[in-house]
């Protein structure tokens, strides 16, 4: 899965953090560079890393079921849903843009570029998550802290991406050595969410892309993914957290649901509802549809709500069901917690614009050519 978004980035199986990647790196690459702080990771047909903020990249959408973070990449056949009319999108004023991102860094190191004044004003202006990626017990509470206590009084999204067997081996594989690690390392990480409001993607391909995992080994980690949401809430109450929900030509509904419940998405005690979309282009339309259907056949309490990645699904996913950097794509709907729309609780960019999937350059690495054909 590529996300890619203001936050710490992984590409692909790197993790460690992109803290603003790739300044200086050259006009047409930003690669992540190691931090202490964020990543991100690749999924199936799924998300890839987003923009950073030293902590790792995000994964890129792949073909199967998903990579770290490939969540919604599982290439099928794709709804038209194409969007004839597009408006610049409005910046937010709630949600925080955490100011190191490899966009950032490449709009600073690159003033004079013709495509610098479009990918500015509709890439770099937006906020976006925070990926991270990386194990790293010893640090992962300071850098959430840093994040978390930079945003003052706007909302920063955050992507735990650490989860053991993520991507089930594929391009973002990696994550915590056992479950045991992970409950440890979520415990550590839920120490730095502070007090404000404060929105988690917990683990984008986790649920959806389960099925590699033996009957035993998903039973372990929906337990994990459960206890994590429990930590989370409990260390701070205004934390907002999202189950993954896969995409809306991933799982049917009703199996998504099953699987959900499984790993604690319909108890409030852990989860605030689901995520879709993350690392794909699947069209809002068909995935505020989608989102209510899973979160019917949920159940819970009618306070569970969706968000919805709306980073690269302005022109809906290409015909032929690509998920690797396909071109013909656009930038979607602006980040923004006030959607108007019942049980839509958010349109984020979880996966940043520009963050390549593994295609355009190696999968969470800014490609100013691919923002700027998204963006313009």
């Amino acid at each position: 899965m590529v996300a890619v978004a203001a936050v710490v980035v992984a590409a692909g199986t790197a993790t460690g953090m992109v803290s603003a990647l790739g300044a200086g790196t050259g006009a047409d690459a930003a690669a992540p560079r190691s931090a202490a702080t964020t990543a991100g990771p690749v999924p199936p047909s799924a998300p890839s890393p987003t923009a950073t903020v030293s902590a790792t990249a995000a994964p890129s959408p792949s073909v199967s079921s998903s990579a770290p973070p490939r969540t919604s990449a599982r290439p099928e056949p794709s709804r038209t849903g194409t969007v004839a009319k597009r408006q610049v999108p409005t910046v937010s004023s709630r949600l925080h843009r955490h100011p190191d991102s490899q966009v950032l860094d490449w709009v600073h190191a690159h003033p004079g570029d013709p495509r610098t004044p479009v990918i500015a004003s509709r890439v770099a202006a937006q906020p976006a998550a925070v990926w991270f990626a990386d194990y790293s017990p010893s640090t992962i509470t300071a850098r959430v802290r840093a994040v978390t206590s930079a945003a003052g009084t706007r909302v920063p999204v955050l992507v735990p991406y650490a989860i053991p067997d993520r991507d089930c081996g594929g391009a973002s594989e990696g994550g915590a050595p056992g479950l045991k690690a992970y409950d440890a390392w979520i415990d550590a990480f839920a120490a730095g969410l502070g007090s404000g409001e404060v929105v988690v993607v917990l683990e984008p391909d986790s649920v959806a892309q389960s099925d590699c995992l033996p009957e035993a080994g998903r039973a372990g980690r929906f337990a994990s993914l459960a206890r994590a949401g429990r930590v989370l809430k409990t260390a701070n109450p205004h934390a907002r957290v999202y189950y993954d929900a896969g995409h809306s030509h991933w799982n049917p509904a009703q199996r998504q649901a099953a699987l959900l419940k499984q790993a604690g998405a319909a108890s409030p005690a852990s989860s605030d509802g689901v995520f879709s979309n993350v690392s794909n282009f699947r069209t809002t339309a068909d995935e505020t549809a989608y989102d209510r259907r899973v979160l019917d056949a949920l159940g819970g309490p009618a306070s569970l709500g969706a968000v919805i990645d709306t980073s690269r699904n302005g022109n809906g996913a290409p015909p032929d069901g690509q998920w690797c950097d396909p071109p013909g794509r656009r930038i979607g709907r602006a980040p923004t917690l006030a959607t108007g729309e019942a049980r839509i609780d958010a349109y984020l960019w979880v996966k940043a614009p520009g963050e390549s999937d593994g295609c355009r350059g190696e999968p969470g690495t800014f490609k100013p050519s691919y923002a700027y054909d998204l963006a313009r």
